[in-house]
Formats: structure tokens, C-alpha cells, sequence
């Protein structure tokens, strides 16, 4: 039997990594991308694999429980790599009952269509469910999220996604569904939707526009680039073992303010611009509330068992995604207008 795997989210940032990797690597595999093409789901991110003969897009809400459980016993799809959600720190602090519900809901439809359709027949069947080091809470100066770090979200994206990660683990408790998570740190590279830091102030720098830093730019993060996260799910997905969880992080960590130093530096020199003349759009705003001091995390464990690192430092990951901006001003401008959102909406109605 050939196996059959739903992607949810796959037209996303991570997501298109992660669908394009399986598609070409695995021709033997049936690959199916269910994503509801939001703001940040952008088919023109897997245009160079849509006429692949085992690529199947699936237009589709993961709220929508009805229509998951039909789409489940159509298609008897028997593995899930569930990347779709609602990830924008501050778009949860505005709505944070669509976080819920995508996050939370969301993620509950899956897990029920899944135990329902194989319930009685659990051999080669994995539930693989994405999630972020934000579940953990903040951290102070020193120390790393491990895998065993107790829960503390502060916003309602790190709570919902909290939840999620939870359920998971109750329906694999409860109903021996199979499971593996992982709780990546802060993902960049080609095709993220310029809301995130890194993209929004690529194109803040090309127009000459500010670069708004909360508080006072020391807040801490650890870095992981898109391609090597792919590389790990990958791997988790084949060779992880059942019902553990594993962090994923880039050994980079970087406060906000020298981050956005060293790409205002990379950028004056690809742009040809005066050295320090990006810098001179730095602003500091007001803070958002309930952020997080610092995330860093502790990959050792997927390190050691199953052999994954990081392919790049952070200096060549940022090189490399800067790069693609600028080759991509196209995609760039499109999605900034939200020209692609409106086509594929009335295209996949």
C-alpha cells in the first residue's frame, strides 16, 4: 500500500519547506497539502512541485470537523504532519479566540477524524504534531527548555498551542493513538510572510522604512533555519520514536536589536548603501504584553538519538534568506499587497 500523507498547513511557511522535501524526496509517497490558504497560505510558495504526480492540494479549514472527517474517510490518509495554525503573537493578543480555535479545535478534529478511521488498526500510523518552544514560558539570563521543562505560556499563541500539545498526548494516552511533537525554536527563510521580524524588516530596509524594536531590543531568541528544520521533521517522522517529544533549535541565539543590527549590515552591503545607514531606522516601541525575556532551546536530544544538527550558522542562514528576498521581489511585493490571497481565494472557492 503506498502511503498517504496529510500535510496540514502545507502551503505555509514551514509548511511549503516541509511538503516540498517529502514530495521530491519520497516519490513513492502520496503527499496531500490541506491548507485553508489564509493571509499566510500562498500556493505560488510550491509552485515548482504543483504538477508533481504524487502532489495533491486539499482546500480546507481544519475547523471545519465535518469536512475533516470526510476528507479522513475519502482519502484514508495514515499519517499527519499537522503544521497549521494560527502563529502571530500579536494578531493572538487581538483575537485570541481564533486561537483557539484553529489551535485548539483545529487540532482536536484532527486527532478524532485520525482515531476514528484507524482506531482498530494502529501499525504504521503516525500523528506527528509541530508545536513551539513558546509553550515553556520565558527563560531568565542562563538555562535551556529541555523537553521535560514544565508548561508556562504567556500569550494566548504560546497557551493555545500549549493545549494542542496536550491533547495530542491525552488521545495518545487514552486511545494509543501514535504521536510524536516537537517544539521548534524561531524558524527563517525563503517564503515566511513578512508579519515575522526577519522578512518584515527585509522589506522595511528596501523601502526605507522604520524597523520597530519593542522595548529595549534585548529580548533573546534562538534562531533555526526553515531548511534544517525540514530536515529534522524528516527525520523525527521516520525515525523518531513513538510518543516522545523532541526540541528542535538552531544553537543560535541572538537579542532582537544585534539580530537586527548584523541584517541592516548584511543589507547596506547587498543593497549598496552606506555602511550603517539601515541602522538609522531603528526605532524602539512600546512593548507588547507578556513578552517573553528569552527562548533558547536544548536539541541535544534529537542530537544524540537521532543525529540531526543545524547545516548552517546563523550569519550563512541570514545571507541565504536575504538572498532570496531580493531574487524574489515578485513574490515579495505580491504577498505584501495581498494580491496572491485574493486570487486564490475566488480561484479555490
Amino acid at each position: 500500500m503506498k502511503k498517504k500523507i496529510l500535510i496540514t498547513g502545507g502551503a505555509g511557511f514551514i509548511g511549503s519547506h516541509v511538503t516540498r522535501l517529502f514530495v521530491t524526496k519520497y516519490p513513492e509517497y502520496d503527499i496531500y497539502n490541506l491548507d485553508a490558504l489564509t493571509y499566510a497560505g500562498n500556493l505560488e510558495n510550491l509552485k515548482d512541485i504543483s504538477e508533481s504526480p504524487n502532489y495533491f492540494f486539499i482546500k480546507a479549514d481544519i475547523v471545519d470537523e465535518k469536512n475533516i472527517l470526510n476528507l479522513f474517510n475519502t482519502y484514508k490518509f495514515d499519517s499527519v504532519i499537522h503544521l497549521a495554525a494560527e502563529s502571530h503573537v500579536d494578531r493572538s493578543i487581538n483575537d485570541p479566540l481564533a486561537f483557539a480555535k484553529t489551535n485548539i479545535l483545529g487540532t482536536m478534529n484532527l486527532l478524532n477524524a485520525f482515531r476514528h478511521l484507524w482506531a482498530t488498526n494502529w501499525e504504521g500510523k503516525l500523528f506527528y504534531h509541530i508545536s513551539t518552544d513558546e509553550v515553556y514560558g520565558s527563560l531568565g539570563e542562563t538555562g535551556l527548555f529541555e523537553e521535560t521543562t514544565p508548561y508556562s505560556p504567556n500569550s494566548p499563541y504560546s497557551a493555545s498551542k500549549a493545549s494542542s500539545d496536550h491533547f495530542v498526548r491525552a488521545y495518545g494516552e487514552t486511545y494509543n493513538l501514535p504521536y510524536v511533537i516537537t517544539n521548534c525554536s524561531n524558524n527563517y527563510g525563503s517564503y515566511q510572510f513578512p508579519e515575522k521580524l526577519i522578512p518584515l524588516f527585509i522589506n522595511n530596509i528596501i523601502n526605507k522604512r522604520p524597523l520597530p524594536v519593542y522595548g529595549d531590543g534585548n529580548y533573546t531568541r534562538d534562531w533555526l533555519f526553515v531548511e534544517d528544520h525540514a530536515k529534522a521533521i524528516d527525520l523525527v517522522f521516520h525515525k523518531g520514536n513513538n510518543n516522545e517529544t523532541y526540541n528542535i533549535g538552531g544553537f543560535n541565539e541572538w537579542k532582537n536589536i544585534d539580530l537586527v543590527k548584523q541584517l541592516c549590515k548584511q543589507m547596506d552591503a547587498k543593497l549598496g548603501r552606506e555602511s550603517g545607514d539601515s541602522e538609522k531606522l531603528i526605532t524602539f516601541v512600546k512593548d507588547r504584553p507578556g513578552h517573553d525575556l528569552r527562548y533558547a532551546i536544548d536539541a541535544s536530544k534529537i542530537n544524540k538519538e537521532l543525529g540531526w544538527k543545524p547545516s548552517v550558522t546563523f550569519e550563512q542562514g541570514l545571507e541565504k534568506t536575504i538572498d532570496w528576498y531580493l531574487n524574489n521581489d515578485e513574490w515579495l511585493n505580491n504577498v505584501t499587497s495581498g494580491n496572491y490571497q485574493k486570487y486564490y481565494s475566488q480561484q479555490y472557492k
